[in-house]
């Protein structure tokens, strides 16, 4: 029973140990860069946490006690063994159901370390602060200026928009199109605002602005100085590759040939893992 009662307590201590490191990467991607170096560390820790149990296990082993043998009776009230039964020692069914603890207390520490969306948006933007991103293809379920054109309302695509709110917590987020005339800005800016961009993010309707021209949208992004810019234009992305910091080129096919600087997804909600 001494046994029992210090493996439970020590079981104990491990689920706490686990809770102090969840609350302790909690606060390290709160403030700090998601990087391979935190994960290898928290995982490191999660790691020695498993093996000083396992060690500790296996130096109790040898104080089980054995089971008694008792001698074979002639009694007629003996059950005979069948041949097919198995034998399963007890020593192997405790350190089985040792090994399924242990294991619960390690899927519960790195699920309740998982990373949030917002976590992983800083991550992916390098901490970048301001970004820029073209509407029609990326937020807009319409592909073109034409086709916005042709429709009586915009529409914006259901599985971005809980990328885009988190972008507007963190970044300085711009929004631009080309449009063909006055309707289809109005139309944009109704559909951002049925969505609640203005009102759930922290975009508001000067940070949306149009242009009549692809080299229009092009100089507002020189103009801005983007940490990153997100487009679905490969020669705007080509153009301005040279000046600003990152890019994302939205397109169903992967470019053969891209700048060091310019990354590649079909779509902002893929790159940003949220699908």
């Amino acid at each position: 029973m001494a046994t029992e009662t210090s493996k439970d307590e020590l079981l104990q201590l491990v689920k706490r140990f686990s809770a102090y490191l969840t609350v302790k990467m909690s606060n390290l991607f709160s403030f700090s860069t998601l990087d391979s170096r935190s994960v290898g560390a928290v995982a490191g820790l999660a790691v020695a946490v498993v093996f000083t149990w396992r060690l500790l296990r296996s130096n109790s082993g040898p104080q089980r006690r054995q089971p008694k043998r008792q001698a074979p009776t002639t009694s007629s009230s003996v059950v005979t063994t069948q041949p097919n039964a198995v034998s399963i020692p007890s020593g192997d069914v405790c350190s089985s159901l040792e090994d399924l603890r242990v294991q619960n207390v390690v899927d519960e520490f790195f699920q309740t370390a998982k990373p949030s969306l917002g976590q992983i948006v800083r991550q992916k933007l390098s901490e970048g602060r301001k970004v820029t991103c073209r509407l029609v293809g990326v937020i807009l379920e319409e592909s073109s200026p034409e086709e916005l054109q042709g429709k009586s309302q915009a529409t914006v695509r259901s599985s971005v928009l809980e990328v885009l709110l988190e972008i507007t917590k963190f970044c300085d987020l711009y929004l631009m199109e080309r449009v063909l005339d006055d309707e289809s800005e109005q139309k944009v800016l109704t559909a951002l605002e049925n969505a609640g961009v203005f009102t759930s993010g922290g975009l508001v309707k000067d940070k949306v602005l149009f242009c009549s021209s692809e080299t229009g949208r092009s100089s507002f992004v020189r103009q801005l100085e983007p940490d990153w810019h997100i487009d679905t234009n490969p020669e705007i992305i080509f153009q301005l590759a040279r000046f600003i910091k990152y890019q994302l080129h939205i397109s169903p096919i992967r470019p053969e040939r891209a700048a060091a600087n310019v990354l590649s997804s079909p779509s902002l909600e893929q790159f940003f893992g949220s699908t």
